[in-house]
């Protein structure tokens, strides 16, 4: 039952746990305990909503900062990375392979706001050897969810 919750809710966390208690073939109550046992064990570490932002007309901008650091002796990367996630900019940071060591999604208003928060914070921690910044242009899929418009079909139909 609880992969088949996270499974549902991952998707929408909105769903009426009515319905999903319906799906799932048992009580309500059932569903509302372990979504109770899942936030306290910390398997589900928050809800989200996904926004489409350039339909709001409010300006943002998202960087994916690539960085690699020098990891501290005896706390492996651990400690860099909580110094960066420790940050209010900072919407995510992951541990990743590849000839960089983490990737730091970051937002700001404008693209010089994200590049002073990676000139004077970010690249000034004595453990950061290098950051490469870049951004998002536009967003097509996010979070499994399509965001851009369907294309249409411009071709002109010939009849015999």
């Amino acid at each position: 039952m609880r992969e088949k919750i996270l499974a549902f809710i991952e998707k929408n966390s909105r769903i009426d746990l009515k319905e999903l208690a319906i799906m799932l073939g048992v009580t309500a109550e059932a569903v509302v305990s372990e979504l109770e046992a899942l936030e306290a064990e910390h398997v589900i570490c928050g809800y989200h909503t996904l926004i489409n932002w350039e339909k709001t007309g409010i300006e943002k901008v998202t960087a994916m900062i690539e960085v690699r650091v020098a990891p501290q002796r005896g706390m492996g990367f651990d400690k860099v990375a909580e110094r960066i996630y420790n940050y209010p900019e900072v919407e995510s940071v992951y541990l990743i392979s590849g000839g960089f060591d983490f990737m730091v999604i970051l937002e700001g208003k404008t693209l010089r706001e994200v590049s002073q928060f990676v000139s004077e914070k970010l690249s000034a921690l004595d453990s950061i050897l290098s950051t490469k910044t870049n951004f998002i242009l536009k967003k097509y899929k996010d979070h499994g969810t399509i965001m851009a418009e369907p294309t249409k079909d411009e071709r002109m139909k010939i009849t015999p």
